[in-house]
C-alpha cells in the first residue's frame, strides 16, 4: 500500500462519521455507507470534500484497502457477505451491547472473535471502540504532544501496523493491547481503559 489508503466505512453514525472526517484530513480517500442509502449521506460527504463519496455497504467494502465497521453490535448479522471481506483489513469498532444497552455475556470469548467468525478471511483488528465520539472529534493532537491513546488488538501483525499508522496519522497514540482474545478483552466495556480519555503514558501504566 502507498501512503494514501482507500478506506471503506460501514456505519456513518457518530464514530463512523467522525473517523471519516479524520481520515480525509490525513489525506486518505473514504467511501462512507449506512443502512439508509447514499442519499442520506449527502451532507456528510459534502462536508468532507472531494476525497469522500457515499455508497451502499458492499461498494464501500470493495473500495477499501481498510474497512471500518462502525455499526451497532446488535446489527452485525446485517453486515454484507463474508466473501467481500477476504483479504481486507477490517477495523472492528463495535462493542457487544444489546438493544437495551446491556453488555452481552460472551463467556470466554470476545466481541471481535464473534465478528471474526462471520468474516474468517478478513484481517481483523479491534480499534476505535473504547473512545467516545466527542473525544475522537476533539482529541487529535500534533506529533510530539502527549497524545490520547487509541487501542488496537489483533492477531495479524502487518494489519495492526497499518491500523497503528492510521491512528498516528489522525493525531492519536496507537497502543497495542495484544491478541484478538487477550487484547480484545482488555478493550471491552467495563475494562479500566474503556471510555476514559487517557494519554499514552497513562494507558501504558494501566495496561501494566
Amino acid at each position: 500500500m502507498g501512503d494514501a489508503l482507500r478506506i471503506g466505512i460501514v456505519g456513518a453514525g457518530h464514530i463512523g462519521g467522525t473517523a471519516a472526517k479524520l481520515f480525509v484530513g490525513a489525506g486518505h480517500q473514504v467511501t462512507v455507507s449506512n443502512s439508509r442509502g447514499p442519499e442520506s449521506l449527502a451532507s456528510l460527504v459534502a462536508s468532507l470534500g472531494p476525497k469522500a463519496r457515499a455508497a451502499i455497504p458492499p461498494e464501500a467494502i470493495r473500495f477499501g484497502d481498510v474497512v471500518l465497521l462502525a455499526v451497532p453490535w446488535r446489527r452485525k448479522e446485517e453486515l454484507p457477505a463474508a466473501d467481500l471481506f477476504t483479504g481486507k483489513i477490517a477495523i472492528d469498532a463495535m462493542n457487544a451491547y444489546s438493544a437495551v444497552g446491556r453488555v452481552e455475556d460472551l463467556g470466554e470469548g470476545t466481541s471481535s472473535e464473534e465478528v471474526a467468525k462471520r468474516m474468517p478471511k478478513a484481517r481483523l483488528v479491534k480499534a476505535f471502540n473504547t473512545m467516545g465520539w466527542k473525544t475522537l472529534e476533539t482529541g487529535s493532537r500534533p506529533k510530539g504532544e502527549d497524545r490520547l491513546a487509541i487501542f488496537l488488538a489483533g492477531d495479524d501483525r502487518e494489519a495492526k501496523s497499518v491500523v497503528a499508522k492510521l491512528i498516528e496519522e489522525i493525531g492519536f497514540a496507537a497502543i497495542d493491547t495484544g491478541s484478538l482474545r487477550e487484547g480484545g478483552r482488555r478493550q471491552q466495556p467495563g475494562s479500566p481503559i474503556y471510555g476514559r480519555p487517557l494519554t499514552a503514558p497513562q494507558a501504558r501504566d494501566i495496561l501494566r
